[in-house]
């Protein structure tokens, strides 16, 4: 989740009516507005077929991380509503929804893959922040199962028009991420995802070069030398403001 949190607002700040809109279905506009939605009620006015036991399930969870939330939610609709669960909450203008539908395409059984990218692609393009965070959260675990070739996969993604399908090349793999479990393998050895990186180093979007100076100062905790010697080896190849912008952002934490 990207979106900025409104100056002096918490969930308790958010209207009676504006809660209700958004567990209505309605698409959150911030950050605060994401976190403020009951899942429960969201999932009764999206899924009134749904039954009892999983509405019981889903309010039991309501203490816990919105990760889990999410994916909880995502498994409910899979065992009560079937494959078309999918499709019908990707479609909805509800962000959340759009979020559970990230959540499905992670774990639906049987899917290559390839077949798990192809699913979250429109997923990851999405116009609404936090889908897009939601998206590459879902997948990532099946990407860290199959490290090689999910970096392999990517690698086209790095070309593409959008820049959303070029940060989420990025920001999926991340060795430590946000709300999210580390990568021990690339902790270790970062070097393993450069051919992602590579093509982004002087890329025109402050979105993607955000996320790709964030990869790297997330891999300097660990590796802090080789982090410096792909920042200097970028900086002297391409002196594009773009690449000194995302070395000087990706050595904030350890300095040149």
């Amino acid at each position: 989740m990207k979106a900025p949190k409104p100056a002096g607002r918490g969930v308790k700040d958010i209207s009676p009516e504006r809660l209700a809109q958004l567990n209505a279905g309605a698409p959150a506009s911030h950050l605060t507005e994401c976190l403020a939605v009951d899942f429960a009620r969201l999932l009764q006015a999206l899924a009134p077929e749904v039954d009892k036991d999983g509405l019981d399930q889903m309010r039991a969870a309501e203490g816990t991380g919105i990760s889990k939330r999410m994916a909880l939610a995502a498994q409910i609709l899979d065992q009560q509503l079937g494959p078309q669960a999918f499709e019908r909450m990707a479609a909805h203008t509800s962000d959340s929804a759009r979020g559970w539908a990230c959540f499905m395409a992670g774990t639906a059984p049987g899917l290559s893959l390839s077949q798990r990218l192809a699913r979250i692609r429109p997923l990851a393009d999405d116009a609404h922040f936090g889908v897009r965070e939601w998206a590459w959260l879902a997948v990532r675990p099946a990407l860290v199962a199959e490290l090689d070739a999910a970096i392999a996969l990517l690698l086209p993604w790095t070309k593409q028009s959008s820049e959303r399908l070029r940060r989420y090349a990025s920001e999926s793999l991340r060795p430590r991420g946000v709300w999210c479990a580390h990568i021990a393998a690339l902790k270790a050895d970062p070097g393993r995802a450069l051919p992602l990186l590579e093509p982004l180093r002087a890329d025109a979007a402050v979105y993607v070069q955000d996320s790709v100076a964030n990869w790297l100062n997330d891999a300097s905790k660990d590796q802090p030398a080789w982090v410096r010697a792909v920042c200097a080896r970028w900086s002297a190849d391409s002196p594009a403001t773009a690449t000194q912008r995302i070395c000087a952002r990706a050595l904030r934490t350890i300095g040149a």
